[in-house]
């Protein structure tokens, strides 16, 4: 049995875990983080992760970024994996959790859905095909209250692409202040937020007189929820180290 701890503990997706944790005979949340402090369960909920009662097997963390530093120092002190399911990183904050990984195990992807992880290996195989011949752009849409943009799922697909073309290319995000025509060293980044949308992610490669395009839609946040909870079951117990859903993946 894994015992889970989770931070954003009152926020949607902290519920979401909670409710999935309670249907699930391999876990169950031992407490919760959020600095609302709101009990809604049978586990407590703390505002800090030093006020934790009891050291859990891993943490899952579906709260803010402003949240890494106290998370990164509570796990490397009492030897915690940690599943980062937080979106909206800098730089920086990416190159904190790698080199955390060397002491810990993180597990750490912009988007914890295996269709989008799916979508992502579909990207990498059409770009290996279609190479240069073809314009790429990605277009992301999600609800209005989404604070981060462009997603970090779009900068995941991004960024799998270029790796694939031995990043060549740069990002443009935004086109209407300059006029000129569209370069080929160019990937595009559209974000559109609206409504109650959960994550629409679009993939055009548009090339001659012929369009592919590669989609995925998340119909609820269970989705996200779910293989954040697999994460977690996945990671207690490994070595240090920095994981993802491929790792999952090739496991199941």
């Amino acid at each position: 049995m894994t015992k889970i701890a989770v931070t954003g503990a009152c926020g949607k997706m902290g519920r979401v875990i909670a409710d999935i944790c309670r249907s699930r005979t391999d876990c169950n949340i031992i407490a919760g983080i959020d600095l609302m402090g709101e009990q809604y369960d049978s586990f407590p909920v703390v505002k800090k992760v030093f006020d934790l009662p009891e050291k859990p097997d891993v943490i899952i963390d579906f709260s803010h970024p402003s949240a890494l530093p106290d998370l990164l120092s509570y796990c490397r002190m009492n030897s915690v994996p940690l599943v980062v399911a937080t979106t909206g990183y800098t730089d920086e904050e990416r190159a904190e959790i790698t080199a955390a990984s060397a002491n810990i195990p993180i597990f750490f992807t912009f988007n914890m859905s295996l269709g989008i992880n799916l979508l992502v290996e579909l990207a990498r195989k059409a770009t290996q095909i279609l190479g240069d011949q073809f314009d790429i752009e990605i277009v992301e849409r999600h609800h209005n209250l989404k604070k981060d943009a462009p997603s970090g799922t779009a900068i995941m697909i991004g960024e799998a692409i270029n790796e694939e073309l031995n990043n060549s290319k740069h990002f443009v995000y935004d086109r209407h202040s300059v006029r000129r025509e569209r370069g080929a060293d160019e990937i595009g980044m559209h974000a559109i937020r609206g409504g109650t949308i959960v994550g629409d992610h679009d993939i055009i490669f548009a090339g001659r007189d012929e369009v592919i395009t590669l989609s995925h839609s998340a119909q609820s946040k269970e989705v996200f929820a779910v293989g954040a909870v697999n994460a977690a079951v996945f990671l207690a117990g490994k070595s240090a180290g920095l994981y993802a859903m491929a790792d999952l993946i090739k496991e199941s």
